[in-house]
């Protein structure tokens, strides 16, 4: 089990310095990461440099014993802060419609995602040398609602949008729409059955699986195809935020016992 909980850590701490070298190598922010507004910040390019130093430093850290704990509770509290400082304001004021059509968040809620798998990494180191517990710390065991929010919604994403997405799935599979919207049916329900605190372990593992499998059916090849074409190499991006998706799950089912938010229900009622 103990490797299996590196491994996840790995997928993760990999996906962030690749997300790093790609800000190095286009000098702007990734949409996921900032709002669009980024293209008004002076010093945009340094600003940048910063941001993708940081994010290779942070994956590094995720290796060093003693140092990985604390490292990805910093990292969840910055993917949080620029979620609801910039991608939230951004998106309801540039596109106030944006509050009814979930598929208009997806970038939005990637970040969420990264936030809480952040939470979830720290959560995983355990307690065994955590000198004060801060606002951070507090927070690291609900972590788990930021990513399983955006399965949620990704989930529901699928079987709104099922037509439009029916590219994305491998040519030689039959029945296309029916993939999209299983899929749909599979995360949605999967996110709300973790978030209610039911059969935690064998449903997160099922999440990681279903997850890892999408990266080589379905974002390797588009990636090997185009690496760095569109968006700023956002295929290879998505491809590494389908393995730091899969990590994040695995990590649910090896580390968290119980739901805390159900706990605390439980505690107050």
């Amino acid at each position: 089990m103990k490797k299996l909980i590196i491994a996840g850590r790995t997928f993760y701490a990999l996906a962030l310095m690749v997300y790093g070298l790609q800000q190095l190598y286009f000098g702007t922010f990734r949409d996921v990461f900032f709002s669009p507004y980024q293209q008004h910040l002076p010093l945009l390019n340094v600003l940048s440099y910063i941001f993708g130093i940081y994010l290779i430093a942070t994956g590094v850290l995720i290796f060093i014993p003693g140092k990985g704990r604390k490292a990805s509770l910093v990292m969840g509290g910055v993917f949080l802060s620029l979620f609801l400082c910039t991608q939230v304001p951004y998106q309801l004021i540039s596109q106030p419609i944006s509050i009814y059509h979930i598929g208009l968040w997806t970038a939005q809620l990637k970040e969420l995602a990264l936030a809480g798998g952040a939470f979830v990494v720290a959560y995983s180191f355990g307690t065994d040398y955590v000198l004060k517990e801060n606002f951070l710390e507090k927070l690291a065991p609900y972590g788990n609602l930021f990513f399983l929010t955006t399965m949620t919604s990704f989930g529901i994403s699928h079987i709104l949008y099922g037509t439009f997405l029916v590219g994305i799935v491998p040519k030689w599979l039959p029945e296309h729409l029916f993939w999209v919207t299983f899929t749909g049916i599979t995360l949605t329900a999967g996110g709300l059955a973790i978030i209610l605190g039911l059969r935690i372990r064998i449903i997160a593992l099922l999440l990681s699986l279903q997850i890892f499998l999408w990266l080589w059916m379905v974002h390797v090849p588009g990636t090997l195809s185009k690496p760095f074409a569109a968006n700023r190499g956002n295929l290879l991006a998505s491809a590494f935020d389908a393995l730091a998706f899969s990590g994040i799950a695995l990590l649910i089912a090896l580390t968290m016992k119980k739901q805390k938010l159900v706990e605390d229900i439980e505690n107050w009622v």
